[in-house]
């Protein structure tokens, strides 16, 4: 698309203060603002479509007050046995989400969608990431917890901090989906809207 350049108004649709964190190492200029939607997965809905449906939705519900911006949604879910795990909220919940994750394979889809809000096209992409934990022991994870508290971070751990220690390896094309924006995919999309990076 014709016309943009690094003056166009960038949107993140997101309160996270670790997708914030990703999107500044692009050195662009960008507001956030947190989209108010109904994040209930739809009856029978696939993880992959849910996250896809999800990032759009974020980034339409900002469009309606920001009609002259490039707006970026991204949505999360974690599956451990093909079930979907949530934030924790608190230590319990995390403890039992280390546990349960314990030597095995954790797959991470982060949705991700890039709104043009002045002509309403879009694109959406899900990108995997799998995460292979150690076999961890309970003082392990309780150690874990009390240091760094992930209640708010599906999988209960956050991958840009201590997080780390507790994998065996990892399996993916984007390390920064694992933390909740894919910049390789993103780079790409901002590029398509004529969006200068480098």
């Amino acid at each position: 698309m014709k016309g943009y350049n690094n003056t166009t108004k960038i949107i993140l649709a997101s309160s996270s203060p670790f997708r914030k964190a990703l999107l500044q190492r692009l050195q662009l200029n960008f507001d956030t603002i947190s989209p108010d939607i109904d994040e209930t997965a739809q009856n029978g809905e696939l993880s992959e479509t849910l996250v896809a449906r999800l990032s759009l939705m974020k980034a339409r519900e900002v469009a309606k007050k920001h009609p002259d911006a490039l707006i970026i949604g991204s949505d999360q879910v974690a599956l451990l046995d093909g079930k979907i795990m949530g934030k924790p909220g608190n230590h319990q919940r995390a403890t039992a989400q280390l546990l349960a994750a314990s030597g095995k394979r954790v797959t991470f889809l982060t949705g991700l969608s890039l709104l043009n809000s002045q002509n309403s096209t879009h694109e959406t992409v899900v990108v995997p990431f799998d995460v292979e934990f150690r076999q961890l022991s309970s003082a392990m994870i309780e150690a874990y917890l009390l240091r760094e508290q992930p209640y708010q971070c599906a999988g209960s751990f956050k991958f840009e901090g201590l997080g780390i220690t507790l994998f065996e390896r990892l399996d993916g094309d984007d390390p920064t989906a694992l933390i909740g924006l894919p910049l390789i995919q993103l780079t790409r999309m901002l590029e398509k809207m004529e969006v200068v990076i480098l």
